[in-house]
């Protein structure tokens, strides 16, 4: 995932970016974390530090994703095209941004890509799959209750009546 692109390219986001852009950041990595978590697939979101004199970059595990802050002198567009050249060759990868000229690249090492607006729609179709699963077990759990409870009125009118 092209980190900044996805960030500036969601209204959401982009605003929350204009305040805070760590904010920004934090908001993105946790919508991705839910995601990951419902469609089970691996995410490596990547923002740019190139512009960071001696930064080394780094990558850290958080929430189940991964996250690059890349190096000095290294964009999140070649990080992403290494990455995608060095995963394709065992795993099906896709990539999200609406950076064309990363598209076409990323496409000839064999990715699938996804515009940062056709991902946005994608995140919220899954947040509503989350969001009725949950509602389908709560109100699945409030019958049980309701279903218990009555079942402890029964066995204490029948153990009066014995």
């Amino acid at each position: 995932m092209d980190g900044y692109n996805i960030i500036f390219a969601w209204d959401a986001l982009k605003k929350l970016a204009a305040q805070d852009v760590a904010a920004a950041r934090e908001a993105l990595a946790g919508i991705l974390a839910n995601y990951r978590g419902w469609r089970r697939c691996e995410i490596i979101l990547v923002f740019d530090a190139y512009k960071v004199k001696g930064n080394p970059g780094s990558m850290e595990k958080k929430n189940g994703i991964y996250i690059v802050y890349t190096k000095e002198a290294q964009t999140a567009d070649s990080y992403i095209e290494r990455a995608t050249y060095d995963l394709g060759k065992n795993h099906r990868v896709r990539v999200a941004t609406s950076d064309n000229m990363e598209q076409v690249i990323i496409l000839g090492h064999g990715a699938l890509r996804i515009s940062a607006r056709a991902f946005e729609e994608e995140i919220a179709e899954a947040e509503g799959q989350i969001s009725d699963l949950i509602e389908r077990w709560n109100v699945r759990d409030f019958d049980l209750r309701r279903v218990r409870a009555t079942a402890t009125i029964i066995d204490k009118k029948e153990e009066k009546g014995s």
